[in-house]
This record gives C-alpha cells, sequence and structure tokens, in this order.
C-alpha cells in the first residue's frame, strides 16, 4: 500500500485517530467526542491531524453506534414473523436468572413488543416440512404486517437453517408489497441451529440497521465531501468492510470499537515477542478486557451486548463500567464504589473544567499525583483545585482523609476490572500468570501494575502508542469476508471428499476481499454429543473427520481440563477469507520523559529503566511504575514493565 491508511476510533470520552504513512511511520491525534453526533467528532479528528487528503488511500472506522442503540433502547420499530406456537421465544429466553444470587433482578426487555409478534401458520422441523406455507397464511401475514406501519421487519421461522424457503417466500411478499421497508431474514444472517439466539440476532439487525444505516451513510457523504477515500468499518470479528456493506450487517457492528483494540494488541504483543496475552483498554467510559492466544485475538461464537444475544462471530471483548470518567458515590452500607454511572465527555470529570463537580477515577489519579496538572490528551487542561474539592466531598462523606479516599477509588476500580480479566481468562482454562498483560487507553497504563498484582501476572506490556492503540488496530486491520452454514452430522461422517466441498462452498459463500485473499481460515463448531455449547476447531480442505475429532478432543482438554470417548458432532462450519494487512514500522522514536513520585522533574531524565514508584508521561497516556515494579524502554518504542524479584 502506497498511500496513508487511517484508523479513527470513537470513544465516551475521545476519538482517536492514527495514520500510517506509506514507510510505516505513524502519527496520533485525540480530540473530544461529540456524544450527539459521532461523526462531527471524525470531522474535527481528520482537521486536527491535517493530513493530506490526496495521499490518503484508506480510512477505518470503529464505531460505538450499534452498541449505544443498544444501550439506549434507541433503533428502530421490528414486526417480527414468527412460527406459531414459537412466538414467545424471545419473552422466555433460556429461563436462566439474569442474576443467580439476585431474584429481584430482571432480564432486559426484548427489542421488540410482543403485540408485534406476529404468527405464521407454518412449521418445518428438521426432516422437512410439516405444514406447508400456503397462499392464504402469506397473504394474512403480510396484511397484519402491514397494519402495524413497522420500520423494519424480522422473518425467523423454526429450522430455517435446514430449509429456509418459507422464510424466503414471506419475505418477498412483504417486499413486494412493503418495497422501502428492511425485511431481515433469519436463514440469511444466521443460518445455525438454537431458536432463541437466531431469533434474538435477527430481531437486533433489524432494530439497529436502519440507525446504524443513517450514521455510515451520513459519515460516508461528509468524508466524500471532504475528498477522502470510502469508507470503512470494523466489525465486531476483527476485520473490516466497506460503510455500504457493514451497514446491511449492523448487528456485527456491535463490538466494532473495542475489536480494533485488541487487534492492535495482538500486532504489538506479537512485535515484542508474546504469543499469550490479556489485555485491558481503560477509557474515560469504561474497561473493555480481551485475550489473544498463538499470537491472534480468540473470536468466540457471540454473546451478549447490553443483554441483547448476539450469536455472530466476535472478538472476545467484556465491557465493564469502570473508566477514568466513572463516577465516584457511596453506597447504603458506606462503602465507596466506582461506576458504573460516568461523567462522559460532557460534563466529565471535575478535573477537566467542563463543568462537572462530581468526582471520578480521573480526579482520584490527580489527587495522588498520578497524573500532571495542566495539559493532557485532547485539548483538555487537568485542575488539580477542581479534582481536589471533588474528592474532599467523598472524603467527607466516608470519613477518610483525601489520599485514602483516593486509594480506595483506584482500588474499587481495579477490582472490578480484575473480576472481568479473570472471567475471560481462568473460566476459559487459561492461567493469567501465563500472560503478559497489555495495557491501553487512556488509563490502561495508569492502572496496569495494580491489576497485574490482583491476578498475581509479573509481566505488563505497555505499547507504543497505548493511548491510540484501538485506532492503531483499526488502520492496521485487514478487510474480512465471512460465511456460515448449518452442519449438523457427526464427524465421524465427514470423509475428505465431504470436509472439500464444506469448505469449497463456503469460501464461494464469502467471496473475496478487494485485492485478493491473503489468507484463508475454516472453522468447525463441534461438540461431544450430547453437549449444548460447542467450540471452534480449525480445518483445512484436506483433513477428514478425525482429523477434526483428534483437534476437538485436544482443544477440550486444554479449556476445560478432560476428554471424553464420545462421538463428536458438527454443528455449523465458518470460514473468513481476510485480505493484506497493513505493515507498519515499530520502533522509539524519541528518548522518554519521566518524573519520580517522589520528586518533580522537568522532563530532561532519559534513563531507559525506571524503579517504581514512578510516573512516565507518555505521549498519550500516563504510565504509573507502582513499588516493587520496574519498567524498561522497548526498541520498539512502548515499555516492559515487570514485577521484581
Amino acid at each position: 500500500m502506497t498511500g496513508i491508511a487511517v484508523g479513527i476510533d470513537v470513544g465516551g470520552t475521545f476519538t482517536d485517530l492514527v495514520a500510517i504513512a506509506a514507510d510505516g511511520g505513524v502519527r496520533a491525534t485525540k480530540v473530544l467526542s461529540t456524544p450527539d453526533d459521532q461523526s462531527a467528532g471524525v470531522a474535527e479528528a481528520l482537521d486536527a491531524a491535517a493530513l493530506p487528503v490526496d495521499q490518503v488511500q484508506r480510512l477505518v472506522h470503529g464505531t460505538t453506534v450499534a452498541t449505544n442503540t443498544l444501550l439506549e433502547r434507541s433503533g428502530a420499530r421490528v414486526v417480527l414473523c414468527a412460527t406459531a406456537g414459537a412466538t414467545d421465544l424471545l419473552e422466555l429466553r433460556r429461563q436462566d436468572r439474569a442474576a443467580l444470587y439476585d431474584l429481584a433482578r430482571e432480564h432486559p426487555a426484548p427489542l421488540v413488543a410482543a403485540s408485534d409478534v406476529i404468527p405464521v401458520d407454518e412449521r418445518v422441523a428438521p426432516e422437512g416440512v410439516v405444514r406447508a406455507l400456503d397462499v392464504a397464511a402469506v397473504r394474512e401475514t403480510v396484511a397484519r404486517v402491514e397494519s402495524l406501519r413497522p420500520e423494519t421487519i424480522a422473518v425467523s421461522f423454526l429450522h430455517a437453517y435446514r430449509d429456509p424457503s418459507h422464510e424466503r417466500t414471506i419475505a418477498r411478499a412483504l417486499a413486494e408489497r412493503l418495497p422501502d421497508i428492511d425485511v431481515v431474514v433469519g436463514s440469511e444472517v444466521l443460518p445455525e441451529i438454537r431458536e432463541y439466539e437466531r431469533t434474538a440476532t435477527v430481531v437486533a439487525e433489524a432494530y439497529l440497521r436502519p440507525r446504524v444505516a443513517r450514521y455510515l451513510r451520513r459519515l460516508a457523504q461528509r468524508l466524500r465531501e471532504l475528498g477522502f477515500p470510502a469508507l470503512e468499518v470494523m466489525t465486531s470479528g476483527g476485520g473490516v468492510r466497506r460503510a455500504d456493506e457493514a451497514a446491511r450487517g449492523a448487528a456485527a457492528l456491535a463490538l466494532s470499537g473495542p475489536a480494533g483494540g485488541v487487534v492492535g494488541a495482538a500486532r504489538v504483543a506479537s512485535a515484542a515477542g508474546f504469543a499469550r496475552a490479556l489485555t485491558i483498554d481503560i477509557g474515560g467510559t469504561s474497561a473493555d478486557v480481551g485475550l489473544i492466544l498463538d499470537g491472534a485475538p480468540l473470536i468466540e461464537a457471540g454473546g451478549d451486548v447490553a443483554g441483547v444475544p448476539i450469536a455472530l462471530p466476535r472478538v472476545l471483548v467484556e465491557t465493564v463500567s469502570a473508566g477514568g470518567g466513572s463516577l465516584l458515590w457511596v453506597d447504603d452500607g458506606g462503602a465507596l464504589r466506582a461506576g458504573p454511572r460516568s461523567a462522559g465527555v460532557s460534563p466529565g470529570p471535575a478535573a477537566f473544567g467542563r463543568g462537572g463537580t462530581d468526582a471520578t477515577v480521573t480526579d482520584a489519579h490527580l489527587v495522588l499525583g498520578h497524573l500532571g496538572h495542566g495539559a493532557w490528551s485532547g485539548g483538555v487542561r487537568l485542575d488539580g483545585d477542581a479534582a481536589g474539592e471533588a474528592m474532599r466531598r467523598v472524603a467527607g462523606r466516608l470519613g477518610r482523609s483525601l489520599d485514602q479516599t483516593a486509594e480506595a477509588a483506584i482500588a474499587a476500580a481495579d477490582a472490578a476490572m480484575a473480576r472481568a480479566l479473570r472471567r475471560v481468562s481462568v473460566e476459559r482454562g487459561i492461567d493469567p500468570r501465563s500472560c503478559v498483560l497489555v495495557a491501553f487507553g487512556g488509563g490502561g497504563p495508569l492502572h496496569a501494575c495494580g491489576l497485574a498484582d490482583r491476578l498475581q501476572m509479573t509481566r505488563v506490556l505497555v505499547p507504543p502508542f497505548a493511548g491510540v492503540l484501538s485506532a492503531l488496530g483499526l488502520a492496521l486491520s485487514a478487510e474480512r469476508r465471512e460465511s456460515m452454514r448449518s452442519v449438523m452430522r457427526s464427524a465421524s461422517e465427514l470423509d475428505s471428499g465431504a470436509v472439500a466441498s464444506l469448505a469449497d462452498a463456503l469460501a464461494a459463500d464469502a467471496g473475496d476481499p478487494r485485492g485478493g485473499a491473503a489468507s484463508r481460515q475454516w472453522w468447525m463448531r463441534s461438540r461431544y454429543a450430547g453437549q449444548g455449547h460447542e467450540m471452534e476447531v480449525p480445518f483445512a480442505p484436506g483433513d477428514d473427520g478425525q482429523v477434526v475429532m483428534q483437534r476437538f478432543a485436544g482443544l477440550h482438554a486444554r479449556r476445560v481440563g478432560f476428554a471424553l470417548d464420545r462421538a463428536v458432532e458438527v454443528v455449523s462450519a465458518r470460514h473468513a477469507a481476510t485480505g493484506a494487512a497493513r505493515d507498519i514500522v515499530l520502533q522509539r522514536r524519541a528518548a522518554p520523559a519521566w518524573r519520580d513520585d517522589r520528586r518533580e522533574d522537568d522532563g530532561s531524565i532519559t534513563d531507559a529503566v525506571v524503579r517504581g514508584p514512578a510516573v512516565v508521561a507518555l505521549p498519550d497516556a500516563t504510565l504509573r511504575v507502582a513499588a516493587g515494579w520496574t519498567a524498561r524502554a522497548l526498541p520498539i518504542g512502548g515499555w516492559m514493565v515487570e514485577r521484581d524479584a
């Protein structure tokens, strides 16, 4: 690639931009986000970066529009067409509790109201059609949908992963009668078993698509007018699609921004020589944790986003409401809490001087001297007096000193983030002590040592461009096209010919990225007969079912701790065709400035080794080296922080 590649990540507080030049050099820019219209923040970041527009070849965006739509419940009004007798799937869910020990806690309401679910007189079983969809049923369904005046329509029938003919018949009739309304078909969005997850996913797609499409069209038009190339968007699976294509897969954008961070972390960890890592991206509003195995982000089959199941492949990311802007408060039991409410960008932490008066985690760091007063990221100036005043009010309610309160606030945030790190590692059979902790985002390097101590980890990698690593990951990411097919066969029935035919069919479904596929990967979602969950097993066109069974048994033993002498079933297969990733040159370009916690420094010290307690001022973040830890500057940029023996 000969031009500039640009990645723009919109967070709750800051919008980050990274530009990678043709020679692999990197420039970074950070501006305050514009929550009311994210596209305005994107335009401001581009203006601040002052890039030569005619040299920009690629522009990749990580957006939280889909996530925010689910959190705010501000999507489209959806009418769902479902098999008669199976219209209550979204209310019944999996009959699990929202919280095991909290009987008052309830699941979020479904995205479609019960009155907007239309039963359709048809039925398909795994063996074939049980009740045919006749003309009268089609006519009645279309009339009922039209009378409800929906914004979008979702169609999800039982066992359509095996036979989608009824879904397609209804969809065609609806499109003919209501040509201006999107019809989202379940067998096209998720051709896989599990009727609840499939229905929830197709409803989420219908719910999100109008708002996501409007946003992407508006931003793409704005960028075209400024002379930039066609907009691309990061998907939850860690690949990139053109904006017009991504708008037709809105549910796959639910983790768009966080996925870019894990992709960037994987590239930097590999450059530093680490194949296994836990990642922590701490921003102003939340913290995102992820897992890297064998040098690549762990991809899962799906999960909940804002209480909504979306069963589409995604980079493993767990989000907790703990960030620099998390508000501090005292609960009824007298305990100090951090989050889940956030000061956001407006008014922001008290230290920002933008009208905020409530204390946040950022204010606690400022009080303890972990952050310097004055100019900070994104044009913000930190006000130590305002931070101290806000923290003193919290300290008064606790009856503790200012420093004790600030230390407790950081410990409360650390505890929430450490729990999330344990969930993504220990619950998957991964010992955190075998991993390096990659800490990034504006707050990641501040909390890194404390988090590592809680998990008994001994190594922390603070990457170069730590404060904007998600944007760097976006700029580096390759285009990816994915496909999925239901299989539902015993692995022992799959000979090499059947596996090769399946691989070829998946590759044909996915198509090629622009410029061709630099790599192709295939996976089979497999399980022991009788299990209720699957694991993804990689396969290649030359394999057969026996090879898949052996790989599954090995993976099951590593992840769960045992293997069984039982038949292995293949539920579905997935394929990803990935284009060429962008090259980058990682090297330290200037000697770092640092200051000791015990004295102020003028920034002229250039030692490559820093022993804690100390604070290192990074270009776009701040690294706190705790007592008992030592940081060493890396040739690729960034820092390796290790616990002292």
